[in-house]
């Protein structure tokens, strides 16, 4: 039974995508030292699901934002800082260590930050946008939509994941 678990195990899909913790394929920082991985699928094409990857450098604070789709967020490396509302409040903001899941909703306004060097993994469908409750841009990764937030689109890494 064993040798026929391994050759199962050595078998992968064509499609197979693996990328291990230290070979993320990260973009350009931005200029508050966050970075974005698209991991896999399109996140431009509505209903398509994509994986994703975000790191978060120590004592970044992301503004208070949405996202046009529910994120699935599993904290990799460090601990995440996650708060909710259109107002940032630090102290009320709940940690979650590597290892945990959090599901942030579409439309649901939060801020996040971290006091260690975090990545977090994410995956969410398209068409995918934040709008930031200030109005402003963001942190690396995502383009901001006219159809989520009346901003102009930024295809750009420069922008929130």
């Amino acid at each position: 039974m064993l040798p026929i678990l391994i050759a199962l195990a050595a078998a992968s899909p064509q499609a197979a995508v693996v990328i291990r913790p230290d070979a993320i394929p990260w973009e350009a920082a931005a200029p508050d030292g966050s970075r974005f991985a698209l991991l896999e699928g399109v996140r431009d094409r509505a209903g398509e699901a994509f994986s994703y990857a975000f790191a978060l450098p120590p004592g970044l604070w992301d503004r208070p934002h949405s996202h046009s789709s529910t994120a699935r967020i599993f904290v990799l490396k460090g601990t995440l800082k996650l708060g909710w509302g259109r107002a940032m409040d630090k102290a009320q903001a709940q940690t979650f260590p590597a290892g945990s899941f959090v599901v942030v909703p579409a439309g649901a306004v939060h801020y996040d930050g971290a006091d260690e060097e975090t990545i977090i993994l994410g995956v969410a469908s398209g068409v995918w946008a934040t709008r930031y409750e200030d109005g402003g841009a963001g942190s690396a990764g995502t383009p901001i939509s006219p159809a989520h937030g009346g901003q102009p689109a930024v295809p750009s890494p420069a922008h929130h994941r």
